[in-house]
C-alpha cells in the first residue's frame, strides 16, 4: 500500500464510524452536499486559474448570480460542476468504468466553453504548462484510454477504494486525453471511485496547488506515494467534515496548531512540520492545519516511549 499506515488507519476508522451512522437524514446530507459542491467547484476551478472566490462561487451556483468583472468561462466552470456532480453520482450506481462515462463527464466540464473538444479526445500533441512531463502523442490516446479502463476494472476487485481513486486521478492526467479540462475531469473521476464505496465528496484544496502539481510530477517520474497520500489526506478531511456535522457531540474538537502548543513542548512551526510529514495526525482546512488535543498527547507519548 502506498498510503501511510497512520493516515490509512484514520481513514478506515472514520469511514467505519460514518457507516455506523447510516441511514443519514436527508436534510443533513443535502446540506453537506451543497457545501461540499461549492467547495469542490471553487477549489478544482481555482487550481486551474479560475479567479472566482469561494463566496462568489457559492453565489453563482446557488443563486445564479453573475459576478462583475469575471469572465463567462469562469462562471461556466463553476456552473458545470453542478451537473457534473449529479452525473458522477448517477454513474456511481453502475459497475465498472467506461470510456463513454469519461467522455460524458468531460463534455459536461467543457459545456458551453469549448464545443469542438468537449467530450472528444485530443487530435494534436500538447504540453503541460509548468511541468517537464510530456504527455503521450495524440494517436496513442484511444489505445491508452482503452487500456486504462480495463486496468481500472481489474483493480476495482482488489484495490482499496482510496488508492483506486488516486490511481484513476493520476492515470487520466498521465494520459492527458483532452485538449482542456483534464485536471477537473480527473478530480471528478476520483470522486466517482470514492462514491462507489460510500465515501463523501473529497476535495484537493487550492492551498495545496503547488504540492498537488509537485506530487503529480513525482508520480509521472515513478514515485506515486506523495500523490496517493495527498489524495488520502483530502479523503480524511472530508470524512472529518462529515463526522463533525453529523456527530457533533461525540466528534473530537479540532484545534489550531497554535492552541495545540499548550499541550506539548513543541512550537507551532514544528507541529506544522509534523503534520505535513504525517507524524502528527492533523487535517487541513483551507491553509491551516488543525489537530486535536488527544492527537497531540498521543504523539508526545509515542515520542517518550521511543
Amino acid at each position: 500500500m502506498l498510503i501511510e499506515s497512520k493516515l490509512y488507519e484514520e481513514i478506515i476508522r472514520k469511514k467505519k464510524r460514518l457507516d455506523e451512522l447510516r441511514p443519514l437524514s436527508n436534510e443533513a446530507l443535502d446540506s453537506l452536499r451543497k457545501a461540499m459542491l461549492v467547495d469542490l467547484a471553487y477549489n478544482s476551478d481555482a487550481i486551474e486559474g479560475n479567479t472566482l472566490t469561494h463566496g462568489e462561487t457559492k453565489l453563482v451556483i446557488e443563486e445564479g448570480l453573475t459576478i462583475g468583472g469575471k469572465s463567462l468561462r469562469e462562471h461556466l466552470e463553476a456552473i458545470n460542476h453542478v451537473e457534473a456532480l449529479s452525473a458522477i453520482e448517477n454513474e456511481a450506481r453502475h459497475k465498472g468504468l467506461s470510456e463513454e462515462s469519461i467522455l460524458y463527464i468531460h463534455s459536461i466540464v467543457l459545456k458551453g466553453i469549448d464545443k469542438k473538444y468537449a467530450g472528444i479526445y485530443r487530435d494534436h500533441n500538447v504540453r503541460i504548462s509548468g511541468s517537464s512531463y510530456v504527455p503521450p502523442p495524440f494517436y496513442d490516446v484511444p489505445r491508452l484510454m482503452q487500456e486504462f479502463v480495463e486496468e481500472t476494472k481489474n483493480k476495482e476487485k482488489k484495490t482499496d477504494p482510496v488508492e483506486l481513486a488516486a490511481y484513476v486521478h493520476f492515470r487520466l492526467v498521465d494520459i492527458h486525453p483532452f485538449t482542456d479540462g483534464n485536471g477537473r475531469t480527473a478530480r471528478l473521476l476520483m470522486n466517482l471511485m470514492l462514491f462507489r464505496s460510500g465515501y463523501p465528496i473529497s476535495v484537493i484544496l487550492k492551498s495545496d496547488r503547488r504540492r498537488y502539481y509537485r506530487t503529480l510530477d513525482a508520480a509521472h517520474n515513478g514515485d506515486m506515494k506523495p500523490f496517493f497520500n495527498l489524495v488520502a489526506r483530502a479523503v480524511d478531511r472530508s470524512l472529518t467534515i462529515y463526522l463533525q456535522t453529523l456527530e457533533k457531540k461525540r466528534t473530537p474538537e479540532y484545534i489550531s496548531l497554535e492552541e495545540a502548543t499548550k499541550y506539548c513542548n513543541y512550537s507551532q512551526e514544528y507541529l506544522s512540520l509534523l503534520a505535513r510529514k504525517g507524524d502528527l495526525h492533523a487535517v487541513k482546512f483551507g491553509r491551516n492545519w488543525m489537530t486535536t488535543k488527544d492527537d497531540v498527547i498521543a504523539y508526545v507519548r509515542r515520542v517518550k516511549r521511543r
